[in-house]
This record gives C-alpha cells, structure tokens and sequence, in this order.
C-alpha cells in the first residue's frame, strides 16, 4: 500500500463523524462513527489509522501504527541499499592524439566501463582543427573500436562549440 506517512492521522486526530472501517486482517467492516470505530480499534490494542482521507466516507484501518513506521523505514532503507549510483567518468582526447595514448585511454575507459560507470568523451579542437571536424570524428570512432568492453553509444558524437561529446555507456 502506497500511503504517505505525512498525511496519517493516527486515531484522535481522526476528526471526521463517519469513517469506514478496514480491520487488520483487511476485512472490510462497514461504515461507522469515529467514536465507534476508535472503540473497536481500543478494544484490540490497535490503532486507528486514516489511510484514504479523500474518500467519502474516509477509510480507515485498525493497524498496528507504530509496526508500521517501522516496516516502511526497514522498505525504504531497503530500497536504498539496491540502489546503484552511477558516476559519468570523463575522458579527453585531442584531435592530433597518438595511437598509443589513444589506447592507453581506451583501457581506462575500459576499467570505468567495467564498474558499471558512464564515460563521457570529449574532444577540444583547437585553432585551425575546427575546419576539420570530420577528424574529430574518426577519432570516436577508433576510440570506440578500441574498447575491449561491450559498450552503448548513448549519446553519438556531437559538436558543440569547439567541443565534441559522445557518451558511453556499460551494455546492461
């Protein structure tokens, strides 16, 4: 159940006259005053919880309130612990740039890869290389094919300015 725990009303914060009744069991009980309901939820040593305030009338479940903070803490903390940061690595190269430190490059963007982070190419032009951005272009291209790493292309290499980006990506 997806319920913010900001908008609970715990029971007598419950100000409505008539509210519907869900045991914990998730037995529907019927509609009844709150009085009622506060009684039957006293009566189990349970707590009366709003759980759809926008209902007419609004439904609320008898429930143990305090179990329940605790477990939606444990889901969330849960949820955080599974979930993968992924850091964008930058590599530059130069359009006049070596096959050897291409490669050298290409292993780094290898062990990144590897570790399940995204590699941002850039390639600054210089001067005169700006006439000639098809140079550029090969040189991605040659990066690319020099990956040992299965890699998406994720963002194809664009010029923007007197840069040029391609981003990769870890073949999931």
């Amino acid at each position: 159940m997806n319920i913010n725990k900001k908008e609970l009303l715990v029971n007598e914060q419950i100000k409505d006259r008539e509210v519907r009744v869900i045991s914990e069991t998730g037995e529907q009980l019927g509609i009844m005053p709150i009085e009622k309901a506060l009684r039957l939820a006293e009566e189990r040593q349970l707590d009366l919880v709003k759980i759809a305030p926008k209902a007419n009338p609004p439904v609320c479940k008898i429930m143990d309130y305090g179990k329940y903070l605790f477990e939606m803490a444990k889901k969330e903390k849960e949820a955080r612990k599974n979930q993968k940061v992924i850091n964008v690595k930058e590599i530059r190269l130069s359009a006049s740039i070596e096959d050897h430190d291409l490669g050298v490059k290409a292993r780094n963007a290898d062990k990144f890869l590897k570790a399940g982070d995204k590699v941002k190419v850039t390639i600054r032009f210089r001067g005169r290389e700006m006439a000639h951005p098809e140079v550029g272009y090969e040189v991605m291209e040659k990066f690319v094919s020099m990956l040992t790493v299965e890699a998406v292309v994720e963002r194809k290499p664009t010029l923007e300015g007197n840069h040029m980006i391609m981003v990769l990506a870890p073949k999931a």
